[in-house]
């Protein structure tokens, strides 16, 4: 019977979109996949058909979302929802943060009614309709309407559509929504907590409700399994997105140059790589990961993993002194690594100081540049699996007939006991987190100097303080280890200045390096004389606090007024 009222479904809903003038041009960029689901509780549970669709619409050409998602669901979920507001998976990309709220969840019931878009046991979902439904007229019409954007406009082929399938579900005795990507965000919040009660819908079914057939969005193509259950960081990678394209518009793969990396020289770094698996990886037979960098050999042994789960497995070695590229060998004795070989070009900063300022140097076409915004990546999370012996006996019986005579005997049961246990994993999350702040002063050997005021021509001190945060070993970190300034007159790029490290560790200090065109070798950059009166905005770059997850960044910038110059403090005239 339930099959037959679906297949009545799908038929309504082919008619519904024949009337809908066929197809609005949309090239559907979407494949599926999804099993079989395990028995839930009462406190963590999913029932099929609680599905939905969040729609964002991105311009083309950068991949920029321009507008704000919408969630579509033929359900009606309760007022009291747990979710995670309206963020796309390009936004997480860009490096929004998961924030959960309680109520005040929109959505729209769209019409006519959505296929079901999250296979379960029972009901298998029919990709070409999906596919069908949302490249209609009449859906895009409906989202056109919705977003506010005229229909004509969005399917003029400056445009695509960013479908991502969405769960409603029981966990832990709240009712919740949430993307395939907001369930892998949140599963590293919770340590594995997610993954541990609804591994069938947030780890396979969801995810795999929705995969790109062709690399788009800077997202690959997914070639892994359709059926089986899959790891945080392939949700988050390749799964749980579709697109919808008008009129040819160009698609956007990933970048290709990803096992490229940067280092500075004399410099302590992590170097890290993925390790995944789609069978367990246990302590009877450890996985080892051996990282080959300029001629010595570095094993990280014992390492466990869930079957299809994944781990960051790194090493943390110090850079050479001089300028070089560096190729790091990769190789594991199980699963399999997201990269073998890394390519390592190792920079010296110390380079492109300023030139000797002049009394003399003029600039009177100068206007004050932009201030710009290097990306910046305060935080990092990361975690390590271990694995323990779950013991569960069971008795094996193994009867015999014992005979006592012709016509006399007995049953003996000569079994035994057997361990049919299993192993029992257990996630251990780490973090770590960057912060810092920067003093700018007029040189104190300037006259008269104020914190706020200075005159152009003298110097200015800059002191920084950081901090590194983590509830992590020291082998999982390090502290930050460079600072490098970039100033006005330069138009933030050209000449630099390099910072010193006064106190080392999670808690360094910088300043300047001595300034070689200084009388007394003070740590000071010196300003142009010629530089305009008003605001004086150097930036600081601070670089080299690693973590498995990457390095932590961070820029700073400071305000000094410019007021006069210091021609006015040693101007020489005739005496009267």
């Amino acid at each position: 019977m339930k099959r037959f009222l679906y297949l009545l479904f799908l038929i309504f809903i082919m008619v519904s979109l024949l009337n809908s003038s066929v197809y609005a041009d949309g090239d559907g960029n979407i494949d599926n996949g999804g099993g079989g689901m395990g028995s839930g509780t009462s406190e963590n549970k999913w029932t099929p058909g609680y599905d939905g669709v969040r729609v964002t619409i991105v311009r083309a050409t950068d991949d920029m979302p321009i507008s704000t998602p919408i969630d579509y669901s033929n359900k009606q979920p309760p007022t009291g929802l747990v979710h995670f507001g309206k963020v796309s998976k390009l936004h997480y990309r860009k490096g929004t943060a998961l924030t959960a709220r309680v109520g005040g969840y929109a959505y729209k019931t769209p019409l006519p009614p959505m296929p079901r878009i999250i296979s379960s046991g029972d009901a298998v979902t029919d990709i070409e309709v999906i596919k069908a439904y949302f490249c209609s007229e009449g859906a895009v019409k409906m989202i056109a309407h919705d977003t506010g954007i005229d229909y004509e406009t969005l399917t003029n082929g400056n445009y695509k559509l960013l479908l991502e399938p969405i769960a409603y579900f029981t966990f832990q005795g709240a009712f919740m929504a949430m993307t395939a990507h907001e369930a892998a965000l949140y599963d590293l919040q919770l340590s594995g907590g997610l993954r541990s009660k609804m591994v069938s819908l947030t780890h396979q079914n969801l995810p795999l409700a929705m995969f790109l057939e062709n690399a788009d969005l800077g997202f690959p193509a997914w070639s892994g399994s359709r059926n089986g259950r899959v790891s945080n960081d392939q949700i988050l990678t390749s799964l749980g997105l579709g697109i919808v394209r008008f009129k040819d518009a160009p698609t956007t793969p990933p970048p290709t140059n990803q096992t490229s990396v940067q280092y500075r020289t004399s410099t302590e770094v992590i170097t890290s790589v993925r390790l995944s698996t789609s069978s367990q990886i246990n302590p009877k037979a450890p996985a080892s990961v051996t990282f080959r960098i300029m001629g010595s050999s570095y094993t990280v042994s014992n390492i466990v993993i869930p079957d299809g789960d994944s781990q960051l497995v790194w090493v943390k070695w110090r850079t050479p002194s001089k300028p070089q590229t560096v190729t790091i060998q990769v190789s594991a004795t199980a699963g399999y690594l997201s990269e073998s070989s890394i390519t390592a070009s190792i920079v010296d900063l110390d380079q492109n100081t300023p030139p000797d300022p002049k009394a003399t140097d003029r600039n009177d076409s100068f206007k004050p540049p932009t201030v710009p915004g290097y990306a910046a990546k305060t935080s990092a999370s990361w975690g390590i699996w271990s694995a323990k012996w779950h013991e569960y006996w069971v008795w094996i019986p193994n009867w015999r007939w014992i005979s006592t005579g012709p016509d006399s005997g007995y049953w003996h049961d000569f079994g035994h006991w057997e361990d049919q246990g299993w192993w029992d994993y257990t996630w251990t999350g780490y973090s770590a987190s960057l912060s810092a702040n920067q003093s700018v002063l007029s040189d104190a050997k300037s006259p008269n100097p104020t914190a706020t005021r200075m005159k152009s021509g003298y110097g200015i001190e800059m002191n920084t303080s950081t901090i590194l945060s983590s509830n992590a070993h020291s082998t999982h970190i390090t502290g930050a280890q460079n600072a490098v300034s970039y100033y006005p007159e330069f138009n933030y790029q050209t000449y630099w200045r390099l910072h010193h490290l006064k106190s080392s560790g999670l808690s360094a200090t910088f300043w300047l390096k001595p300034n070689d065109y200084s009388t007394y070798q003070s740590r000071v950059h010196f300003t142009p004389i010629w530089f305009p009166d008003g605001s004086y905005t150097p930036i600081t770059r601070i670089l080299d606090a690693w973590t498995p997850d990457g390095m932590l960044t961070l820029q700073l910038q400071s305000t000094i007024t410019i007021s006069d110059n210091l021609f006015s403090d040693w101007h020489i005239a005739p005496q009267k």
